[in-house]
C-alpha cells in the first residue's frame, strides 16, 4: 500500500537528518574543536560549539540529501532502476555534495587525508546506522501489519 506523501513528511525527514547531523557536529567540536579551530570552519568556535553560518550550510546538504533521496528512492522519477544501483547512485552524490560543501566552505583542509578519512568512516557509520534503523522499522510495521491481518482474520471467521 503506498502513502501519499505530504511536504510535512519530507519537512520531517530534512530535520531528522539536520538534528543527527548537528547533534554528531557538537560531539566533535567537544572532542576535535580545540584542536581544529584554525583549520575548520566548522570548528571556527573551538569547543564552544558549532557557528550559525556552518548550522545553517548543514541545513541546506539536509535538505539536498532529502532531495536526493526523493530523486532516488521514490517512482517519481526513476522507475526501473534497481534498489543497490539506487543505493550506490544516492551515496555517490551525497558524497559529491559534501565535497563541494566542504571546499566551497573550507569545512576542512581538502588536501589533508586525516579530514577525509574521518568523513568517510563517519559517513560510512552513519549510512550502517540508518541500514539498521530502517531494517529494524521495517521489522516493527511488518509484524504489525500481520498481527492486525491475524486480528482481521480472526474477526472473519467469528463473524461466519
Amino acid at each position: 500500500m503506498d502513502e501519499k506523501r505530504t511536504i510535512f513528511d519530507y519537512l520531517g525527514q530534512v530535520l531528522t537528518v539536520f538534528g543527527f547531523a548537528i547533534l554528531v557536529l557538537n560531539v566533535f567540536c567537544l572532542i576535535f574543536g580545540n584542536s581544529a579551530k584554525d583549520s575548520s570552519s566548522i570548528f571556527s568556535l573551538g569547543g564552544q560549539g558549532i557557528s550559525v553560518t556552518t548550522v545553517f550550510q548543514f541545513l541546506v546538504v539536509s535538505v539536498l540529501i532529502v532531495g536526493l533521496r526523493f530523486l532516488f528512492f521514490t517512482d517519481v522519477v526513476i522507475r526501473k532502476m534497481p534498489l543497490w544501483v539506487r543505493t550506490v547512485c544516492m551515496l555517490t552524490t551525497v558524497v559529491v555534495v559534501m565535497a563541494v560543501f566542504a571546499a566551497a566552505f573550507r569545512w576542512f583542509p581538502i588536501h589533508w587525508w586525516q579530514p577525509w578519512a574521518m568523513f568517510f568512516i563517519c559517513f560510512g557509520i552513519s549510512f550502517l546506522g540508518s541500514c539498521f534503523v530502517m531494517r529494524a522499522k521495517e521489522k516493527a510495521e511488518n509484524r504489525q501489519m500481520e498481527e492486525a491481518l491475524k486480528r482481521l482474520k480472526e474477526r472473519e471467521e467469528r463473524l461466519k
